[in-house]
């Protein structure tokens, strides 16, 4: 059975990319960092797997291409 998908919070998500608070949702905003998840009334998070997704590869990482595959892309 797979692990189910863990939300990250803000503290853990500091640590692992090294950002600081605004450069994450500065980057946001410009689709350049995960979104958040509501995940309770006055809580919020991020999925693991699109931190990770996004550690792997900074740069490139785009919120609305994220789950598009290069196999996916190049398809008329």
């Amino acid at each position: 059975m797979p692990e189910p998908e863990r939300i990250l919070r803000m503290r853990t998500v500091l640590q692992r990319t090294g950002l600081s608070r605004s450069t994450i949702y500065r980057k946001m905003k410009d689709g350049t960092f995960p979104s958040q998840v509501v995940i309770s009334m006055h809580g919020r998070g991020w999925h693991e797997s699109a931190v990770n997704r996004w550690i792997i590869d900074p740069t490139h990482y785009l919120e609305n291409s994220a789950a598009i595959t290069p196999f996916a892309q190049g398809q008329s």
